[in-house]
C-alpha cells in the first residue's frame, strides 16, 4: 500500500512528518512548496481541494487535517503510543492538539500572512502587532505545559513517549522566533524542543526540511 505525505517546510506537516519518521513507517515524503503556491496548482487541488497541507493519502484514500492525520496515524502505530491509551487521558491530549491547531496556529498565520484577514494593507501591521502579542501569550501557555512536565518528572509533554504535541510545541516555538520573539525567553519549553531536535527521528526530519530552529534576530 502506498503511502505519501504531502508536506511544506517548517508547516505544521512537521507534526505527522515527525510521526510516520519515528514510527519507521514506509512513506513517501512529497514537498509542497507554499512560497511558490504550489498548492493552488490543479494537479494538488485535485488532492487537497482547499489548497492546505497536510494531506496524507495512503491506500488511494485522502486524509486532510492534521488531528484526523495524527489520529490515523496513531491508530496504525499504537505501539508507538503517540496518543495514550486511556479514554479520558487521550481526550485531554487531543483537547490540547486542537488549541494549538486552532488557536495558536491561526495567530501566527494572522503574523505571517496578514493579507488573508483583511484586504486592507493599512492595516496589516496593526494586525500583526496585535497578533504577535496575543501569539507571546501563546507561548507562555507552552512554557507552563512544559513545565508542567518538568514538574511531573516526564521527558515528553504526554506520558514517558515523543508525540504529536511535542513535534507541534517544537514548530510553534520555532514560529515565535519568526514573528519576532525570542524562544530563549521561554526556558523551560525551549529546553525542550531542543532535546526533541536531537532525537534520531526528528533531526532526519529537521534535515529533510532543512529547517533552522531560531529564527529570532534582536531589534
Amino acid at each position: 500500500m502506498t503511502t505519501r505525505l504531502y508536506f511544506s517546510p517548517g508547516a505544521c506537516s512537521f507534526v505527522p512528518h515527525v510521526l510516520l519518521e519515528n514510527a519507521g513507517a514506509t512513506f513517501e515524503p512529497v514537498v509542497v512548496k507554499l512560497h511558490k503556491g504550489e498548492q493552488y496548482g490543479d494537479a494538488y487541488k485535485t488532492i487537497s481541494p482547499r489548497s492546505q497541507v497536510p494531506v496524507l493519502v495512503t491506500g488511494g484514500t485522502v486524509i486532510t487535517q492534521i488531528l484526523a492525520i495524527v489520529t490515523y496515524v496513531n491508530d496504525q502505530y499504537p505501539a508507538m503510543g503517540y496518543l495514550p491509551a486511556d479514554p479520558m487521558a487521550k481526550a485531554k491530549a487531543l483537547e490540547t492538539l486542537a488549541w494549538m491547531n486552532n488557536t495558536v496556529h491561526p495567530t501566527f498565520t494572522h503574523i505571517f500572512m496578514p493579507h488573508k484577514f483583511t484586504d486592507k494593507p493599512e492595516l496589516h501591521d496593526e494586525l500583526k502587532r496585535h497578533s504577535t502579542a496575543l501569539y507571546a501569550l501563546h507561548m507562555a501557555d507552552l512554557e507552563s505545559l512544559a513545565g508542567a512536565m518538568q514538574l511531573a518528572g516526564r521527558a515528553y509533554l504526554v506520558a514517558d513517549k515523543l508525540g504529536p504535541l511535542d513535534a507541534y510545541t517544537l514548530t510553534l516555538l520555532r514560529w515565535g522566533s519568526i514573528a519576532g520573539i525570542d524562544p530563549t525567553g521561554y526556558p523551560v519549553a525551549w529546553a525542550h524542543v531542543q532535546r526533541i531536535a536531537a532525537l534520531p527521528a526528528v533531526a532526519r526530519v529537521i534535515e529533510r526540511e532543512r529547517l533552522q530552529l531560531n529564527l529570532y534576530k534582536s531589534a
